[in-house]
């Protein structure tokens, strides 16, 4: 307990100063949790603090006021907004943080209801809430909870979600409720790009979330990659519902993604291995959990039960520990990535956490290590934020030496030695310096990268040596070296030698968004470099459009244009563009086109994983080809799969599609499907 004593050993007078107190702390968190989508401390310490203030306010009842945390519900609305009054509230729930709470919670539900408990145990995802509101069947509002009684209208910025249906099964009238949610990879991309355009990144997938679903630009909501569960039906009984899990049924079949990984428990052992199976598995899920909730799953008992000014009596949400370990750091190092972002992270003695060895921490950015006040030899605290990156939690200040001293942000660039800046509107340092080596090797890495020119061979090893001897300075030198140039790297022999010349001559021939993405323009990402090239045809055109023309592309915002015109204006980037063309490489969009009007086929629409040795095509030979058609092509089969092309020797992909009911052809049956379209 954070109480510096027990709560019986409070005065009323002291019990009223330290219920201030801990009231400004907690409205000075929700406002960077909820409204700001930056929280300043971790889950465990809010929670830690309020269920203080929940204890003092139990035993002094006349010092609760209406304003107080315990009392309300912690969003708030944005000015820049329409309010959205829900008819029904959206209320919070109740935390509780030991199986014993949760025995005691099934007590009161039994008690009350005067029947055993049956409970419908669903995971606890860690998003922002959301309603949807249905006429006819067709989406017609979306809004977030707000603070309970008013949310924020957000109808355009859920409309960019997939998951959610514009269009329902039936013409009904409906309300349902439930989460909008981020996707580990997509968390992950996100901040990574954020950290190298020198913006704050996101502490979790919840903030990340909120954050992209709370965009006055909607295009900038569709780019992030935003999912959804939804688990309740606002007046479920007007559509012959009567439980939970009939609920959860009915929402599937309107076409609504539900989390599958819930249960019916009637036991509290039931609950207990549902608990520590889960908590065990979070790092395993692709989405982020925090705890599991329990709801009685008798809708009509929910209604008995009621709700407390806050929460409902009906429900209880049991959250994880936070999963932390001690750690001692030794250093912390700065790497300066391709855009100049300058990046420090702690080098500290390897422990085991979430199931791996961690040795190194990120600190994000300047302000991050400074507001930690994280300095050498400290031991720390760390977790893994969203489960997945190793981030410093805090400092253990009883272990600190008594002689520390403030670590110093350094003035500059590690690699070049140029002055560090703060670029307005940005926390990140970043060495501005074209010519820094640090920078220039890296974007020499990132044009050769896969997803780029794909120059097979390549990697940061090779391209060090290159850079470090002089063979190349930029991009276009790549295509003028010769087999005497790369003799004297080391361990490259003849084969190494002819491999990685064939590989950088067969990259002259990539389709031109390829090449777009590969200069590493900032916030220009490969879908946008697809997009781009496709509208204008080549790389030639793209550099004589204007902003208006650009902005003409759907899901092409502002900062992107910014991104582009700044970019093709430079003199030396024109220059450098002159010397690409004249070494052979091509500039042209080959790709496929996207048209409105697709010939209808047995691929339109559908999701489509390709798996297995191919006798007919190459994999991307295929992969063109039902793009073409219509068709979405994946990596990995999931849920959302429509149709597994299996060759010979598929393997995991097969037996998942197999298990998921996915449905399954051959190369033999996708050929003859393809001869079937009319060219």
């Amino acid at each position: 307990m954070a109480l510096e004593k027990a709560i019986a050993e409070f005065s009323h007078a002291e019990a009223a100063t330290k219920i201030a107190s801990l009231r400004a702390k907690l409205k000075e968190y929700a406002a960077a949790y909820y409204t700001a989508d930056a929280p300043v401390v971790e889950d465990a310490v809010y929670d830690e603090q309020y269920r203080d203030l929940e204890d003092l306010e139990r035993a002094f009842p006349d010092l609760v006021t209406v304003d107080s945390p315990t009392q309300n519900v912690g969003g708030a609305v944005l000015p820049e907004f329409t309010k959205i009054t829900h008819n029904i509230p959206m209320l919070s729930m109740g935390d509780v943080f030991s199986l014993e709470e949760i025995t005691q919670f099934n007590q009161r539900i039994v008690t009350a209801t005067k029947q055993p408990g049956e409970y419908s145990v669903e995971l606890k995802i860690d998003g922002l809430a959301i309603s949807l509101r249905y006429e006819k069947g067709r989406l017609v509002e979306g809004s977030t909870r707000g603070d309970g009684n008013v949310g924020e209208d957000v109808t355009e910025n859920l409309k960019t979600i997939k998951a959610i249906p514009q269009q329902l099964t039936e013409p009904i009238d409906l309300e349902v409720r439930g989460e909008c949610y981020m996707p580990k990879t997509s968390f992950v991309k996100l901040n990574e790009q954020r950290e190298r355009d020198g913006q704050p990144t996101f502490a979790n997938p919840r903030n990340a979330a909120a954050g992209s679903l709370r965009q006055l630009d909607v295009k900038i909501t569709a780019e992030r990659n935003l999912d959804t569960f939804m688990y309740t039906i606002v007046n479920a009984a007007d559509y012959d519902v009567h439980t939970q899990r009939d609920a959860l049924a009915q929402l599937t079949q309107w076409g609504f993604h539900t989390n599958p990984e819930s249960i019916l428990a009637t036991d509290l052992t039931t609950v207990q291995d549902f608990i520590e199976r889960y908590q065990s598995r979070r790092d395993d899920l692709p989405y982020g959990i925090d705890g599991v909730v329990l709801k009685v799953n008798d809708l009509a008992e929910q209604q008995v039960l009621g709700n407390t000014v806050k929460v409902p009596r009906w429900e209880i949400a049991y959250k994880f520990p936070p999963e932390e370990a001690e750690t001692i750091v030794h250093d912390i190092e700065w790497t300066i990535g391709r855009t100049g972002v300058v990046t420090p992270t702690a080098v500290m003695d390897p422990v085991q956490l979430a199931g791996t060895t961690v040795a190194r921490a990120t600190l994000h950015n300047p302000d991050f290590l400074l507001a930690k006040d994280v300095r050498l030899n400290d031991t720390v605290k760390i977790h893994k934020a969203g489960d997945i990156i190793p981030e410093v939690s805090e400092v253990i200040l009883t272990k600190r030496s008594h002689d520390s001293q403030p670590y110093e942000i350094p003035t500059t660039c590690p690699s070049c030695g140029a002055k560090l800046v703060h670029l307005e509107d940005e926390v990140a340092l970043r060495c501005v310096n074209p010519m820094c080596p640090a920078q220039v090797k890296e974007g020499l890495t990132h044009f050769a990268s896969r997803n780029a020119m794909d120059i097979d061979g390549l990697g940061p090893k090779i391209v060090a040596q290159l850079y470090d001897r002089h063979l190349v300075k930029d991009v276009a030198d790549i295509y003028k070296l010769t087999a005497t140039d790369l003799a004297g790297l080391d361990k490259f022999k003849e084969k190494s030698i002819n491999n990685l010349l064939t590989a950088i001559k067969h990259s002259k021939d990539n389709s031109a968004e390829r090449l777009l993405f590969g200069l590493g323009i900032r916030n220009v990402g490969a879908k946008a470099a697809r997009l781009l090239l496709e509208h204008f045809g080549s790389v030639p055109a793209l550099m004589a459009a204007d902003a208006d023309e650009i902005g003409a592309i759907k899901t092409i915002g502002p900062t992107i244009i910014d991104s582009l015109l700044t970019y093709f204006a430079n003199e030396q980037v024109q220059l450098l563009m002159q010397e690409l063309q004249s070494v052979g490489v091509n500039f042209d969009y080959l790709g496929p086109k996207t048209t409105a009007s697709v010939q209808p086929n047995y691929f339109q629409d559908k999701t489509i994983v390709i798996t297995g040795k191919l006798t007919n095509f190459t994999r991307d030979e295929l992969t063109q080809r039902l793009l073409t058609l219509g068709a979405k092509v994946t990596g990995s089969v999931s849920k959302k799969t429509d149709l597994l092309i299996a060759g010979e020797d598929a393997g995991s992909k097969l037996t998942k599609a197999q298990n998921l009911d996915v449905t399954i052809i051959n190369e033999t049956q996708a050929l003859q499907y393809l001869n079937e379209v009319k060219e």
